[in-house]
């Protein structure tokens, strides 16, 4: 048995947010206490569907991730990343796991999150630009939200990123937002680090991005 006075409370709070179709609880003190607790410990998420509604991590944890389909034969090697299935066909796949009443939203999101990013390192643009073939930029998604909330359907989104070609075989990246200004970032020295980053950060969702700085990432 829990030796935490707030448990039970704590549960029953978790409970009410997961049956209420809004996400929604009291506004009276215990309430809102027990929410502070909740959100700490990264149980509880802003509902990004709801106005100020909630989403606890289990419901956030029984939602797909969404990432290039044939992710796997890149790493075995049997293609290389020009292959990968392409942003706006990994977005549409997203799209269509949302309840109806939520796609016409996200769809206002498809040229943010599947376009291409703006890199988050110094001189990108300028090694961009020289570059003597197209960079790679691999769409994915995951339940979770960071200091904003995240986008319809409770989404972060980011990419796996080729950001430029000074040094062979180039440098690599991940980032992650939400729906807003918050980003977060690691550096890889090449692709298959990469790639196995992003599986770390598939494999720990639904989470908070301020969880990422145990991976080795760092907030913008």
């Amino acid at each position: 048995m829990s030796q935490d006075p707030n448990a039970h409370f704590d549960s029953t709070v978790l409970e009410m947010i997961e049956h209420s179709p809004v996400g929604a609880v009291p506004s009276t003190p215990s309430y809102q206490d027990a929410l502070k607790r909740l959100y700490a410990a990264h149980k509880v998420y802003a509902d990004a569907d709801h106005r100020d509604g909630h989403v606890t991590a289990r419901a956030l944890a029984r939602l797909p991730n969404f990432h290039a389909a044939n992710l796997g034969e890149l790493l075995a090697g049997a293609i290389d990343a020009a292959a990968l299935e392409d942003n706006f066909s990994i977005f549409d796949r997203y799209v269509r796991s949302l309840p109806a009443a939520l796609r016409a939203r996200a769809e206002g999101f498809r040229a943010k999150v599947a376009g291409r990013p703006v890199l988050h390192r110094k001189h990108a643009g300028a090694e961009k630009a020289n570059a003597p073939h197209e960079l790679t930029h691999s769409l994915f998604l995951a339940p979770g939200a960071g200091p904003n909330r995240g986008i319809p359907g409770n989404y972060l989104f980011g990419s796996v990123l080729q950001t430029g070609t000074e040094a062979a075989p180039g440098h690599w990246a991940i980032q992650v937002h939400d729906s807003d200004d918050g980003a977060a970032v690691f550096d890889a020295a090449d692709m298959l680090s990469a790639f196995a980053k992003l599986q770390e950060v598939l494999d720990s969702a639904p989470f908070d991005m301020s969880e990422l700085d145990g991976l080795g990432f760092r907030m913008l």
